[in-house]
């Protein structure tokens, strides 16, 4: 057990305490080493988990009070398959990328004593000559509205110290504060300079420094103040950077991308994408991103299907019932709950939540049929086209919908190889031979080619697939 201290700054730090690693190249490295050791599956859902227990005096207490109790069904957490591996793609995020980045590697020290030496000189240039080669990797988390997605990467790091401080190592000198980890929110107005800020004031908040009132008073622009950033995130040894509501960035993508992909390149600093379908197109464009987000390092978060793990979650939250009559959960109960959620689990908290709200104030004190079918269409009018266009697998009113977007689950890279042929000689996107089975069975061109084939005109077949709808059925889903 790690020694805790606190800052002068007040925050919480942890003193290093230095783990033989099971795994070679994790060894030699204090950064690795002084990260919590490798958690096998069964500990993951030990530490996820987080359950309540509802005593025979809260069934029992006046409504008043269990409106209150209802509140801490909020924060029960159903551990599923896709928690376990946002964890092990956070956990082997950082550590693979200290394994080139060890700070007793003399080919490390050279390449960042060059970036070093480059600001001192007012050279903002991030192209050094050494022969330093990233083991940092791009992680990408993209999914739905709703689903957790910042919740679970929340959890995953609270389970790894932030601040970590060194003293010495194999009996050597090595005073150092290594930052774990820092996560950023993208700025609504889709400004870099805005991010790089947030870094800075991060940073500061963390051990103390004052980058942001030195920086921010200068002006620089974001091309002068990456390789400061980039500098300054090896001197605290960051393990991780992590950018929530990607989609916010939605302008100047390969600016945007060039600012990632500098950041793992020249400073290999590992990064951690998270966003909503809406950010997805401009990853896709970017091969040099989509390189990076192949294998583990992608997770496509859809809304959950009608399956077992959908019944894994009600199950989970079913027993947290504060009525005086509970109910049981059968098939009926489940496919109602899937029908009017569409398995996004916000919405399937949030609607068992409110029933029972509703039963204790209309002293039903019992979740029924009839009663979540009242609540849905009282409480959540306003999430029924959302909800109809999932269910009818609606393309085309989907599409207006930018956080409900049904992603496909292959790669990155795969999806953009095949949309795309890049001539880098001519700088011009070429035309290439599409073969029909290698295309996704909702990409338009294969839509099209099959309608055609069946006599189809291509209006046609673009209706069928939901891909658009005509002017009739939208003046009647708006009551027009």
């Amino acid at each position: 057990m790690s020694n805790k201290f606190i800052l002068p700054n007040g925050i919480i730090a942890e003193e290093a305490e230095y783990k033989e690693q099971f795994i070679d190249e994790y060894n030699s490295n204090p950064f690795i080493q002084a990260l919590p050791t490798i958690k096998n599956r069964e500990e993951i859902i030990k530490i996820l988990n987080k359950d309540i227990k509802i005593s025979k005096k809260e069934l029992e207490a006046d409504g008043y009070i269990k409106e209150h109790l209802l509140q801490r069904i909020y924060k029960i957490f159903q551990v599923l398959p896709i928690h376990l591996r946002v964890w092990n793609m956070i956990n082997t995020l950082i550590r693979q990328g200290y394994i080139e980045r060890n700070p007793f590697n003399s080919e490390y020290r050279r390449h960042i004593n060059k970036l070093g030496n480059n600001l001192i000189n007012k050279d903002f240039s991030i192209n050094v000559n050494s022969n330093f080669i990233t083991t940092a990797s791009c992680g990408l988390l993209v999914g739905f509205s709703g689903m957790g997605k910042t919740t679970i990467v929340n959890k995953v790091l609270e389970n790894i110290p932030q601040v970590i401080c060194h003293h010495t190592y194999n009996k050597e000198d090595f005073n150092n504060i290594q930052v774990s980890w820092i996560k950023l929110e993208a700025p609504h107005n889709s400004s870099l300079k805005a991010l790089t800020l947030q870094f800075f004031m991060k940073v500061d908040g963390l051990i103390g420094t004052e980058n942001m009132k030195r920086y921010a008073v200068k002006n620089l622009s974001v091309d002068a103040m990456l390789p400061i950033m980039g500098q300054l995130a090896n001197n605290i040894g960051l393990g991780l950077l992590v950018v929530d509501e990607l989609q916010h960035l939605n302008r100047n993508t390969t600016e945007i991308m060039n600012y990632f992909v500098a950041l793992m390149n020249t400073f290999g600093v590992p990064i951690l994408l998270i966003g909503t379908p809406a950010c997805y197109d401009m990853l896709t464009q970017e091969l040099r991103i989509a390189r990076r987000v192949t294998g583990s390092g992608e997770i496509i978060w859809n809304n959950m299907k009608n399956d077992k793990e959908f019944r894994l979650f009600m199950k989970g939250i079913w027993k947290y019932q504060y009525l005086k009559n509970s109910s049981s959960l059968d098939e009926n109960m489940i496919n109602l709950f899937y029908e009017k959620t569409q398995g996004i689990s916000d919405l399937i908290v949030k609607l068992f939540v409110n029933t029972q709200m509703v039963a204790i104030q209309t002293n039903i004190e019992q979740v029924t049929k009839e009663l979540v079918e009242k609540v849905w269409t009282k409480k959540f009018k306003l999430l029924k086209p959302m909800i109809n266009s999932i269910q009818r697998n609606n393309k085309a009113q989907m599409f207006k919908y930018s956080d409900i977007r049904v992603l496909d689950t292959g790669s990155a890279q795969n999806r953009a190889d095949t949309e795309i042929k890049y001539d880098k000689k001519k700088t011009k996107f070429v035309k290439s031979k599409i073969k029909v089975n290698n295309l996704e069975s909702d990409d338009i061109r294969r839509i099209v080619i099959e309608g055609m084939r069946e006599g189809k005109t291509n209006y046609k077949s673009l209706m069928d697939s939901g891909l658009i709808s005509d002017i009739d059925t939208i003046l009647k889903e708006k009551n027009l």
